[in-house]
């Protein structure tokens, strides 16, 4: 733990804020020009796909960004070892050391961050970061959370070390709970780690006992909490909070922001590049962080290119957000761009209850991790109080019966994990499930069965 270190990054990041638009984008410009000449030197993929698109190294200098080839998240996995930039990166020591190495905050060969993410084929992938870009990651990480607060106050909360409350998944090597307890520990404060996976009687316990004055998590979660407090289970004075992870609506905002008295910062981030933006003034708009990343809206999804990241360079990479971009305009306060619209994928928290009335919530971002040959997706459904049905989308040459053995133990272990084995589940293949088309994303709970066809047992 380096404060004094993590402090000077925030503080030079900060500087960004008072650049022009013109003086953002010429530093946006600079350290995109860097990245490109990185990738073609170091990267055997990327300097094959400019080749291909007609782009040589000399033009490497001046030609446009939307003219540079897109990359999915499939042709990133299938392309690891030859996109990765660093020759002791391998993707299959990648799995085993995620298989075999307990899913905290050390670093592969004590010096890569890595991030774990499913396949689409079942088969898990990674982003990567190197100790420099998981620093700068850090310093956008604190900028957001900490957004709109001077210097001199920030100093003086952190004097006080500050008692936060994270609670969101963190039973896994998920990216915001890896970063959010490095950053936690770079600034020297105390941190209680509430696993949504967790029983609602010990958020309770835990929660009285910590006594948090800042949180940061799910805004699904912490509506639950709220609803604790508002009915006297817990009792908080909160600073501020910080939403991530899903979408935070304006009536949620409203629900929080009245219950606990304090402002909620609404902060934007995802696997490849955990620092994307905040929104701490609705009318405002979520602000981009323009000096970190690149993001290009599209028709079919939202292009991200990663500054900051060398050792698994992201260019042009998709992400299926749906958002629209705007310029700065003449007279805000901050020179970056906005982001309007839809940002990420809202879920719904399943209430479960049991037969002497007791409730309990399984949170749909708990059981996203599975990973089954064969397996090509899966959804959520509801269809009692103490009953709900998965839906499986799986290969043509997979086996449905060991992909139902597989589902049905693991989701088994999650429901014994929350005391929840009172809770009946089945499981139903289906030929296809659809994107929402709102947001162009899959949500993991659907609404009926109805909305996928008939089921194929």
């Amino acid at each position: 733990m380096n404060i004094p270190k993590t402090l000077w990054n925030l503080y030079r990041l900060k500087q960004n804020e008072r650049r022009t638009p013109s003086q953002l984008r010429a530093l946006q410009q600079k350290k995109l020009r860097r990245l490109l000449y990185y990738a073609w030197d170091h990267s055997a993929y990327y300097r094959e796909a400019f080749a291909a698109a007609g782009i040589t190294r000399a033009a490497l200098e001046d030609t446009p960004l939307e003219q540079f080839p897109t990359l999915d998240k499939a042709t990133l996995f299938r392309q690891f070892d030859r996109l990765i930039t660093v020759p002791e990166l391998r993707q299959e020591e990648l799995r085993r050391f995620d298989a075999e190495e307990a899913p905290d905050r050390k670093p592969f060969l004590g010096k890569y961050h890595v991030v774990h993410s499913s396949g689409s084929t079942g088969t898990p992938g990674y982003f990567v970061y190197d100790r420099a870009a998981w620093e700068t990651m850090l310093s956008g990480i604190l900028r957001g959370a900490l957004w709109g607060m001077p210097a001199a106050q920030i100093l003086r909360l952190l004097a006080g070390k500050p008692r936060i409350l994270y609670i969101a998944a963190t039973d896994g090597r998920y990216g915001g709970a890896m970063a959010v307890g490095d950053g936690i520990d770079g600034v020297g404060a105390r941190s209680l780690y509430l696993d949504i996976k967790t029983p609602l009687s010990q958020w309770v316990d835990q929660v009285k006992a910590f006594r948090p004055n800042f949180i940061i998590g799910y805004p699904s979660a912490m509506k639950i909490l709220a609803e604790l407090a508002q009915q006297g289970e817990v009792s908080l004075e909160i600073f501020r909070m910080v939403s991530c992870g899903e979408p935070l609506g304006a009536g949620l905002r409203g629900f929080l922001e009245e219950t606990f008295h304090t402002q909620v910062v609404n902060f934007y981030g995802a696997s490849e590049s955990l620092a994307l933006g905040v929104e701490s003034d609705p009318e405002e708009g979520m602000l981009l962080f323009d000096d970190l990343n690149i993001l290009e809206a599209g028709e079919d999804g939202l292009y991200l290119t990663c500054l900051y990241n060398f050792a698994q360079p992201l260019i042009r990479y998709r992400l299926s957000d749906r958002i629209v971009i705007r310029p700065p305009e003449e007279g805000i306060r901050f020179p970056f761009f906005r982001a309007v619209g839809l940002l990420g994928r809202s879920e719904d928290v399943l209430w479960f209850k049991d037969a002497f009335g007791n409730r309990e919530f399984l949170h749909p971002l708990a059981v996203e991790g599975f990973c089954v040959p064969g397996l090509l997706d899966y959804q959520f459904s509801q269809i009692g109080p103490d009953s709900f049905q998965m839906l499986a989308e799986v290969s043509g040459e997979a086996s449905q019966e060991y992909v139902r053995r597989e589902m049905g133990e693991q989701m088994g272990r999650i429901l014994a994990e929350k005391g929840m084995e009172y809770v009946d589940f089945s499981l139903h293949f289906v030929p296809e499930i659809l994107p929402d088309p709102r947001t162009g994303k899959k949500r993991l709970v659907g609404k009926t069965m109805e909305n996928f066809g008939r089921c194929a047992e």
